[in-house]
């Protein structure tokens, strides 16, 4: 495996926490995979049969409502793994994976991570670790839904994809498509489109797929504003 992709691998949730020998023994056993946006990766009800790691491009978790709406889970980008959650039981994937872009991906199958776990135990805690963060992350997706306006969220999407170093004035690319974007954040395209609009009187100037942030320190404060006092405004 190329040492460029040996390193993002590495600083995955699920090997981050692991020792550099068990790190390569479970990347030995792992596959690179080349794919296509739009390519599935696994289909919800899907007998679980591996964990990924994403190398290079995003990809997006989704479910299919019964009324055939689908409801965007999750997204993932370089350094991000997935699946950890069914990799003990085997279990059926609750969710779909699509790349959202072109990929790069690492495939771990289950039964290599299971004998990992008979071999070296300090290996299920890093499972339980990022079994840990991935809800983590969806109770924060919740909240957000519950306490923030249509365009906080946006603001806080935005200043996710700024460098922690970055200050001042930055552009940031937007990582896939708007009706994904929208999909990430639990509304509609219209939607967003209001809330890009509302982020012009916050220094946010968007343009096909990248924003310019004219003063962060401004987007974040009105990010962790108050919500009652954000729709008083607007």
């Amino acid at each position: 495996m190329l040492s460029s992709i040996y390193q993002v691998a590495r600083k995955s949730l699920l090997l981050a926490g692991l020792p550099e020998d068990a790190a390569k023994a479970i990347l030995e056993r792992a596959r690179v995979r080349e794919t296509e946006r739009g390519a599935t990766v696994f289909l919800q009800g899907e007998r679980a049969a591996a964990v990924y790691i994403v190398i290079e491009g995003w990809v997006k978790l989704y479910r299919i409502a019964p009324n055939g709406a689908e409801a965007v889970v999750g997204v993932f980008t370089k350094g991000h793994s997935f699946g950890e959650a069914v990799a003990f039981t085997h279990d059926a994937y609750p969710v779909s994976a699509e790349c959202a872009t072109d990929c790069t991906l690492i495939r771990i199958e289950t039964d290599a991570i299971l004998r990992m776990v008979r071999d070296k135990p300090e290996f299920a805690l890093s499972l339980l670790s990022a079994t840990f963060a991935h809800l983590h992350r969806l109770v924060a997706q919740i909240e957000q839904l519950k306490a923030q306006t249509g365009a906080q969220r946006v603001a806080e999407f935005l200043l996710e994809l700024v460098p922690d170093d970055a200050s001042g004035k930055v552009e940031v690319k937007l990582p896939y498509d708007k009706v994904l974007i929208a999909g990430r954040l639990g509304m509609k395209p219209e939607s967003l489109s209001r809330a890009f609009a509302k982020l012009r009187e916050h220094g946010v100037k968007v343009k096909q797929n990248h924003a310019v942030i004219e003063h962060l320190e401004s987007l974040r404060d009105y990010a962790e504003e108050d919500p009652a006092t954000a729709w008083q405004k607007g």
